[in-house]
């Protein structure tokens, strides 16, 4: 293995002082309550107005979305749905005797509150909201509490539509640790979140892993992530242009190319910077891919396997022959584009699958946000009176 270019810095080397920043906000809210929220809220993102988005405002804002942008969050949540409940029959209920007289079995039951967590800063996420709100909602979880920060007067009004597609019970205007600590805590009138779920900001995901342990979280979802794979036959500039499309996320937004072609591996390395001139923000793509983009020239493909599996990207992306081979013999990865016919894109807006996936390598250990994650299986024994004499001599 060989890197023909590699990350100047560790995207982990800030996490100490966010770290301290959100603990704190999170003691002084859970002390203070909603005063506390208000403040952050002011001070933080200039907001003075109600938290709970109001049924009048709800419709205004979901009537100011333009039909064609209806449509398009229309079609996208339908195929969210359609995969989330295929996720959700493919987890059954069963009950077996295993003795006689001794009946076991399982029940398949939703978490009671759901808080989820809508980005909105850089960009309004409304696929977000289907992501989390409508898979929730599929999983059959009673009440599901949305927030997203505002932006200027309110929350984007192609937000509150997604949201409301979905099915939130409520809605909340406010964004950062302040939103998170208001859904767990139980403040302004939403229940306590049982389960907290959706991507976020640094201090947004610091805030749920702390919080882990009194609530459930989905995933550590922290700046996105994508790995391509990609052999001698791929058109360099179709590489650039996808680690260029995940690079201007944020600065923070690590994109990696691993291949067997020192030349492809080279071309990609001296025109992704051209590319990224031509994109509306050049110097965000510049920060993530100097400081965090890598390319690595491997072996051959078992050696790449080894390594996108250390790795464990969010995205990881196949452009290579023997599609069928790549995907029975990769294992880390948040989620699968196998094809240059299924970008990260596809994924992140209208695809199906869930883009609320694992980051830092946190795919090594868990999958992205499914149905399931809002499900408990509940097993239970029953044993009559003559198998439990025989237990008893056991």
């Amino acid at each position: 293995m060989e890197y023909i270019k590699r990350a100047a810095s560790d995207p982990q080397a800030d996490d100490l002082e966010v770290r301290e920043r959100v603990a704190g906000m999170l003691a002084g809210i859970e002390a203070q309550g909603e005063e506390a929220v208000r403040r952050y809220a002011r001070d933080l993102d200039g907001w003075h107005g109600d938290f709970v988005l109001a049924d009048d405002k709800r419709k205004a804002l979901i009537a100011s979305v333009p039909e064609t942008q209806k449509d398009d969050i229309r079609f996208a949540w339908n195929q969210v749905h359609r995969f989330a409940e295929a996720q959700r029959d493919s987890l059954q209920a069963f009950e077996i005797e295993t003795e006689p007289g001794v009946r076991l079995g399982q029940r398949i039951v939703p978490v009671n509150v759901t808080g989820c967590y809508v980005p909105g800063g850089r960009y309004a996420h409304a696929a977000s909201a289907l992501m989390s709100v409508g898979t929730a909602k599929v999983a059959g979880v009673p009440f599901v509490a949305a927030c997203s920060p505002p932006r200027g007067d309110s929350i984007a009004p192609a937000v509150v539509y997604a949201m409301d597609l979905s099915g939130a019970d409520m809605i909340l205007e406010m964004g950062g640790v302040h939103a998170v600590a208001t859904m767990v805590f139980g403040l302004f009138g939403c229940p306590p979140a049982d389960l907290l779920v959706g991507p976020g900001n640094a201090y947004v995901a610091e805030a749920k892993r702390l919080l882990f342990g009194r609530v459930g979280i989905d995933v550590l979802a922290g700046p996105t992530e994508l790995a391509i794979i990609a052999d001698a036959s791929v058109d360099p500039m179709t590489i650039a242009v996808d680690l260029v499309s995940q690079a201007e996320h944020g600065p923070t937004s690590p994109v990696w190319l691993m291949t067997t072609d020192r030349q492809l591996g080279e071309t990609v390395a001296r025109i992704l910077p051209l590319v990224a001139d031509d994109m509306p923000d050049p110097a965000l793509i510049h920060s993530a891919w100097g400081d965090h983009g890598e390319i690595v020239l491997c072996e051959d493909r078992e050696e790449i396997c080894r390594v996108a599996d250390a790795y464990a990207a969010e995205h990881l992306q196949v452009l290579a022959d023997d599609l069928e081979w790549w995907r029975a013999n990769l294992k880390n990865y948040g989620s699968l584009f196998l094809g240059e016919g299924a970008t990260v894109t596809h994924g992140d807006k209208c695809s199906g699958t869930n883009h609320i996936l694992p980051t830092r390598q946190a795919a090594r250990y868990s999958g992205g946000l499914n149905v399931q994650k809002f499900l408990k299986v509940l097993t239970y024994q029953e044993i009559d009176e003559a198998a439990s004499v025989t237990f008893s001599g056991v």
